[in-house]
């Protein structure tokens, strides 16, 4: 396993142990691609280490079958690492009675509510918040409820929250920030996405 050098070493009082283990705060944003797919390489990885994985998708269609989604599907169910929930706005808000007459506005805010009641109940040990950047953009949700709530997060719960245009708050209290730049995309010569590699 590398062992990575810190260029520095804080003054907090927690041991090596201590510090290594601390809960993250991911972001993954920026007008490139790939902030999502590294995200489900993430995931990837948490379901290797045994942990309880919830997806949030908060903008993308819940009709797109993105290959991520049935590949942790498929992982999450074959007993060998960890369970993997999937939620997609507009459909996977199961809790929701009233899904077809709600605004995306109103699906995005109940869908926080629910990663709220799941931090919360300590339900995932790694969250990863799907295009979750763009509701915090717009002002459906508020930033400083949701930097509160991923503060007070109990126990060890990782979150990775994936989206162009992240408030600057969310990028100020995130532990890792990776901001995704475009060089050249096959889109700006007119080409559409493609099986297997948009989705």
């Amino acid at each position: 396993m590398p062992k990575g050098q810190p260029s520095s070493v804080p003054d907090d009082g927690l041991t090596t142990r201590q510090r290594r283990n601390r809960p993250l705060l991911a972001v993954h944003t920026g007008p490139g691609k790939g902030k999502s797919t590294a995200a489900f390489g993430l995931a990837l990885r948490a379901w290797n280490q045994g942990w309880p994985i919830g997806v949030f998708q908060f903008v993308k269609s819940a009709k797109w079958k993105v290959g991520e989604e049935r590949a942790l599907r498929v992982l999450g169910a074959s007993g060998e690492g960890g369970t993997v929930a999937w939620h997609k706005m507009g459909e996977g808000w199961s809790w929701i009675q009233r899904d077809g007459e709600m605004s995306n506005e109103e699906k995005a805010r109940e869908g926080w509510e629910q990663v709220k009641r799941d931090l919360a109940a300590e339900t995932y040990r790694l969250y990863v918040l799907d295009e979750f950047a763009y509701p915090l953009h717009w002002g459906w949700i508020p930033v400083d409820e949701v930097l509160s709530a991923l503060d007070e997060r109990p126990g060890n719960q990782h979150v990775v929250v994936t989206g162009r245009n992240a408030p600057p708050g969310l990028v100020a209290a995130a532990d890792l920030v990776t901001e995704m730049t475009k060089v050249k995309h096959p889109m700006d010569t007119g080409q559409k996405g493609q099986r297997g590699i948009e989705w």
